[in-house]
Order: C-alpha cells, then sequence, then structure tokens
C-alpha cells in the first residue's frame, strides 16, 4: 500500500507531467504574443516546481532553498499571467493601471526578498531569530496568494457574462491554485510550522489546476477577453474581505486553543475554511448582496456617487460597441440599465412612419410588457417634457408630467421606475424603459444628470445609424440608376429594330419571308420589353399631381387583372366617389403592383378581394388575399427595405417600398396585416381632395 510521501509525489509528478505538456502544447500553438508567452514561462516554473517537489517527497535530496524559490518563482509568473490579462483591458485607463501596476511592483519585491535564504543565514549568527524569519517567509507567501485571488477576481467579475465562458475554468483553475496555496501558509503561519500532510496533499489538489487552465487555452487562443472595468477596485475586493475575516479567525481560534492547552486540530482547520469559502462564494454570486454593499459605500464613503471620467469611457465603449457585440437598441438599454444599477428594461425606437417599436428587451417577463401598444403618444409627451420619468413621482403627483399619459401597465411599481427619453435636437429617437433596482435608493441630481448626459450620447449613435441607413439607400438608388442606363440602351436597340420593320414595310409587306421575319422581330422585341418592364415595375417618371377618382381606376385594373388566375374583386358601393390629389401614373401602377403580388402569392383556387370606403376623411384601399401570408419579423425587417426582394432575379425588391414611398409623400399611411398560412391584406389611406376628377380616359397607361 502507498504511505502518504508516496502518494504527494505521485501528485506532483502528475502536476509536473500535465506542466510540461501544457508548455509543450503552447510551444506549439505559440502566436508571439506577449500573454502567451508568459503563460508559456507559468507553465514551465509549474513544471519544475512540482519535480522538485516530488523529488523532495521521496528522497529530500534537495535543498530547502531551492524549492523556496521555485514556490517563490511560480506563484509570480501566475501572477505575471494574470496581470498581463487585466492590463489588456486597461489602456487608456490611467488609474486602474496604476493599481496593477503597484501591485504588481509589490509581488516582485515580495519574491525577490524571498530568494534569499534569510533562515539560513540569520540561524548562523542569532538561532533565535530563525522562527521570525521563517514566519515572515509564510507571511509573504500568504501575501502573493491574496494577490493572485484578488487578480482572478478582478478578470471574472469585470468580464462581459458573454464572454465569460472563455476565462471561467482558467478562473477556476488559478483560484483553486492561490486557495490551496493561502490555507497552507495562512495555516502554517498560525501554528508557526508547515504541516507536512497539507504540504504533500497539494500535489493531488493541483491536479485539477492545470486541466482547466488548458480548457481556457484552447476555447480563447488570442486571450482578448472582451473586460470593463467597474466604476472602483473597492467594490471588487470580496477576496481581500474574505481573506482578512479568514486570518482574524484563524488567529483567535490560535489564541484560544493555545491559552488552553489544546492541540490545534484539523477538523477546526476545515470548519474555518469550509465557513470563509462559503462567504466569499456568496458574496461572489450574490448581486443584491453586492448592490447594497455599492448603496453603502457611495453613501458614506465618497462625495459623489459617480466616478464621472470612468462613466464616460465606459458608456462611450459599450455605446460604440467596442465591449458590446449587440444591435445599437440592445446597446443603448444595457449601457442605461448598468450605469444606474438597475437588472434590466426595454427600448423602443422611432420607425421610418413616425411610430414606435420594441426594438429590445432584458430580463422583464413577457406578460408585463404591452408589444402590442401604440406608443407615438407617450413618445411626443416625453419630447415634449424633455425630462426624465420618476414612476413613483408621477403616482405621487401626475401635475409635474403635464400632458404625458402614462399607460396602466407601465404604473406596476413594483417593476418599473425610470423612463429615460432619447432625443437628438429635441427630437425624441427612443425611449428606455428601467425596472427597479435590486436596492432602492432616492433617484437625486446626480444620477439624472448622468441619465441624460448617457442619453444625449446614445441619441447621437442613434441619429448616426439612422443616417447611415439612409446613406445607405441612396446608393442602392444610384446603382439602380446605373442599372438604369444599361435598360435605356436596350430599349434603344428594341427601338432601332422596329423602325427598321415599319421602314420596310411598305416595301415588302407582300415577302412572305419579310412578314415571317417582322413578326419574329416583333415577338422578340415583347418579350425584351416584357422582362424590362417587371423590373421597372413601380419605378416611374415624376409627374405633377392630379385629380384622380379611384372607382373607375380600380375598376378598370382589377378586369385588367382577370385574366391572370385568381381573379379579384372589386367590392365598392354603389355610387362612391371618392377623388385623391396624386400622380396617376404611379398611384395606378402602385395598386396594380399590390393586386399583381397578392395574384402571385395566392393559388388559383384562393380569393383576392379589392375594398375602397371611406373613413374620416381618407380614402381606405385594401387589397386582401388568402395567401401564403408573412411572419411579423419578415414585415418589419424586410418587407419596405428597398433592394431585398424574395422573387430572386425576377424582382427588384423596390415594389413594396415604392409603395409606402409614395403613399407617405401623399401625406397617407400603408398598414400591413399578414398571418403566415392564412394571408395578407395591404391598408392604404390616402386624403380625399376636394375638386371634380379627371376621367380615367386621360390617364394613360404606366409602363407597368
Amino acid at each position: 500500500m502507498l504511505t502518504f510521501p508516496e502518494m504527494g509525489a505521485i501528485g506532483y509528478g502528475l502536476v509536473a507531467l500535465l506542466s510540461t505538456l501544457l508548455a509543450a502544447l503552447l510551444v506549439l500553438n505559440w502566436r508571439g504574443r506577449m500573454q502567451g508567452t508568459v503563460l508559456l514561462i507559468a507553465a514551465g516554473l509549474n513544471a519544475l516546481w512540482a519535480a522538485a517537489c516530488a523529488i523532495q517527497a521521496l528522497w529530500k535530496t534537495l535543498p530547502v532553498e531551492a524549492i523556496w524559490v521555485l514556490e517563490s518563482l511560480r506563484a509570480l509568473a501566475w501572477i505575471l499571467f494574470l496581470a498581463r490579462l487585466l492590463a489588456l483591458q486597461l489602456q487608456g485607463r490611467t488609474q486602474a493601471l496604476r493599481h496593477l501596476r503597484a501591485a504588481l511592483w509589490t509581488s516582485a519585491a515580495i519574491v525577490l526578498l524571498l530568494l534569499v535564504p534569510f533562515e539560513s543565514l540569520v540561524a548562523q549568527v542569532v538561532p533565535s531569530a530563525y522562527a521570525v524569519s521563517l514566519q515572515a517567509r509564510l507571511l509573504a507567501h500568504v501575501l502573493l496568494a491574496v494577490v493572485g485571488l484578488v487578480l482572478v477576481e478582478q478578470i471574472y467579475r469585470n468580464t462581459l457574462w458573454q464572454y465569460r465562458q472563455d476565462i471561467r475554468f482558467l478562473c477556476f483553475g488559478l483560484g483553486l491554485l492561490f486557495g490551496i496555496d493561502f490555507f497552507v501558509y495562512a495555516e502554517a503561519m498560525l501554528t508557526m510550522r508547515i504541516d507536512a500532510n497539507l504540504w504533500l496533499a497539494r500535489g493531488p489538489l493541483n491536479l485539477f489546476v492545470i486541466p482547466l487552465i488548458a480548457i481556457s487555452a484552447g476555447r480563447n487562443p488570442q486571450w482578448s477577453t472582451g473586460l470593463f472595468i467597474s466604476r472602483t477596485i473597492v467594490f471588487n475586493t470580496t477576496v481581500l474581505m474574505t481573506a482578512g475575516v479568514y486570518l482574524i479567525l484563524m488567529s483567535l481560534a490560535g489564541y484560544w486553543l493555545n491559552a488552553h492547552k489544546e492541540q490545534w486540530g484539523g477538523p477546526l482547520q476545515l470548519v474555518l475554511f469550509a465557513g470563509s469559502s462559503t462567504l466569499l462564494i456568496f458574496l461572489f454570486l450574490s448581486g443584491t448582496i453586492r448592490a447594497r454593499l455599492k448603496v453603502f459605500i457611495a453613501k458614506h464613503f465618497y462625495r459623489s456617487r459617480y466616478e464621472y471620467r470612468e462613466e464616460w469611457i465606459r458608456v462611450t465603449r459599450r455605446l460604440s460597441g467596442e465591449d458590446l457585440h449587440a444591435t445599437l437598441p440592445a446597446r443603448i438599454l444595457l449601457t442605461m440599465s448598468e450605469l444606474v444599477d438597475r437588472p434590466g428594461g426595454a427600448i423602443w425606437t422611432r420607425d421610418a412612419q413616425d411610430g414606435f417599436l420594441l426594438a429590445f428587451s432584458d430580463q422583464i417577463e413577457g406578460h408585463l410588457l404591452n408589444r402590442s401598444w401604440d406608443a407615438q403618444d407617450f413618445a411626443r409627451g416625453l419630447e415634449r417634457i424633455n425630462w426624465i420619468l420618476d414612476l413613483s413621482e408621477y403616482e405621487r403627483n401626475p401635475s409635474r408630467y403635464p400632458g404625458l399619459d402614462v399607460p396602466p401597465w407601465m404604473r406596476d411599481l413594483k417593476h418599473f421606475s425610470l423612463v429615460v427619453p432619447i432625443l437628438h435636437e429635441r427630437r425624441i429617437l427612443a425611449f428606455v424603459l428601467l425596472v427597479r433596482p435590486s436596492v432602492p435608493h432616492p433617484l437625486n441630481w446626480e444620477t439624472i444628470d448622468l441619465l441624460k448626459t448617457a442619453a444625449q450620447q446614445a441619441a447621437s449613435y442613434l441619429a448616426l445609424e439612422n443616417t447611415l441607413s439612409a446613406l445607405a439607400e441612396v446608393r442602392q438608388f444610384e446603382g439602380f440608376n446605373r442599372v438604369s442606363a444599361f435598360v435605356v440602351h436596350d430599349l434603344k436597340n428594341l427601338v432601332a429594330q422596329l423602325s427598321l420593320v415599319v421602314r420596310n414595310a411598305e416595301r415588302h409587306k407582300d415577302n412572305p419571308a419579310f412578314v415571317d421575319d417582322a413578326f419574329a422581330t416583333v415577338a422578340s422585341a415583347v418579350a425584351k420589353m416584357s422582362r424590362l418592364l417587371l423590373q421597372l415595375r413601380g419605378v416611374t417618371p415624376a409627374a405633377t399631381l392630379e385629380k384622380v377618382a379611384l372607382t373607375p381606376m380600380l375598376e378598370a385594373l382589377v378586369s385588367e387583372s382577370g385574366q391572370r388566375l385568381p381573379q379579384p374583386v372589386l367590392e365598392v358601393a354603389t355610387g362612391l366617389e371618392l377623388i385623391v390629389e396624386a400622380n396617376a401614373d404611379r398611384l395606378k401602377s402602385v395598386i396594380d403592383n399590390l393586386i399583381r403580388n397578392a395574384q402571385e402569392a395566392t393559388d388559383r383556387t384562393g380569393a383576392i378581394r379589392v375594398r375602397l370606403e371611406e373613413q374620416n376623411g381618407q380614402a381606405i384601399l385594401e387589397v386582401e388575399d388568402t395567401g401564403i401570408g408573412m411572419s411579423a419579423e419578415f414585415i418589419e425587417q424586410r418587407l419596405f427595405r428597398p433592394f431585398d426582394s424574395t422573387k430572386g432575379l425576377a424582382g427588384m425588391g423596390i415594389g413594396a417600398y415604392e409603395c409606402r414611398e409614395f403613399i407617405l409623400a401623399l401625406g397617407g399611411q400603408v398598414k400591413v396585416m399578414s398571418t403566415p398560412g392564412v394571408g395578407t391584406c395591404f391598408r392604404i389611406a390616402i386624403p380625399l381632395a376636394q375638386a371634380p376628377v379627371a376621367s380615367l380616359s386621360q390617364v394613360p397607361d404606366p409602363i407597368s
């Protein structure tokens, strides 16, 4: 049966083997990055340290001074690696980098002193000073372990949640490594001796460390995790607090046992270590406890609640997408919620028709939000008052927000607390609804100013994104104009061919061969023009507005469309005469395109209805089919996007876009109601004109 020293030696030997394999893998995959080099050095020193401990456990042939040197260098190497990872994310953050450099220089100074064998030197001169020298060495190793644990905590705590899976195993592995060291040296410092069994047990326990580090190295070969630093380091020093509490309890227990002549028992050590570890994990994972701690510290230790320079840098990095890889509305919401310690919220953004759509929500149960809510009037109220809405204050005194009608579902103070308008040049582009904080605290001038400043920054990003989107559409139309040049060239060729037929017709009309050739030329021209018309449908030259009667226009279009299946049915009240002011060519093309699209989306056995009625001084035109329908996501994101066609090469993706833009230019509106597998209804509202109308015979046929 293996003795305990043999088991410890085997454990250390396996750690040396795994560390060597990790170092070899790092050499094979080395990319020249500094952090990779430091990890390679740390793995190499870990292998040497473990090999030396294995040899010492079996044969005790190595000098103790050599073990202490490797012990110190190993700890420093892992600290340097962690510090390098953290420094990658602190570029431009002078204060945080200053703290990190101070920790590194302190660790390096401690290790430099540990390399000197003070115990041997002092014992030769003053034998009684040996115990003091050993105690100082043990304290130094405790401090190195605490520095390592603090760095592990900072890296994990300040890593964005979407990247934590890349460094989770690294933090757990090195946290275990430094946690074991802390326990061993703290116990040795308080009992004035190193427990041989604990020292031997370090070998098997360290077996878990290297595989965890290797997993993280494989998941994140670039070691470029997306970190952001919290407001101040005092909020993230749970390790220091827990280590201090542990050492105090150990000291008190040791004093009590010494006073009562008791032996220092392993069970009591285990209870104290387990208790301190439980406290550490509880504080580390509890969002409520951390939030209360932040409020307490902000109230009692800081003149201002926020460090504005750090907050501004963080807001800018997150809104720009440097720290958050998400859509702009999502980045705005997450930035606002984290800025004032709200665990979630929702954001509504302005659409092309000046309505407001729910763009993103986070940490809100679906039933709490009214997704069908028409937020236009509410948004205009926010725009008018130009102030942050405190929902609790609104409940107490609504007169402070004149003309603002807050919907009942939003006044649920158990879940919601603030509404922040996002305004650009006094025009509201979006608004953010924030949930209640984990720990309630008053909304003072400092928080309001910070939110308003961040909202102005967010509005600039939203305005820029909208401008870039409009510019992209303009560039797409420029590409379309270039395509039109080729179309004009083809039309010129067709005109030339047909003109030649006309000129030769009088001379060769009795020639059968000429007649056959003429028919072939005409057929070819018709085929080419049909393809061109399909591409150009919905695009007509600009023209002046005129009075147009809708009923005769719809009768003519339905009659023409009756040549295709399914045949549309016109539903108009007898004697209804509705007059609108529009360009007749473009209006007829738009309606014809809607009917044609309905026929293409509906099989021959389906039904298509074209309805016309008057509502509130507007002509309401509906084209309804029983076709394949469209999803809400498609309608919101793709239907009205130019050059985004579902018909492949047969369509140019501008029909619905041209329809909406034309109707909006007339002062009207376009709404689409659709259910996949049931059908679609396009609803167009156009303001009525107040004058007689031109007859349909005066309306020329459009190219479509």
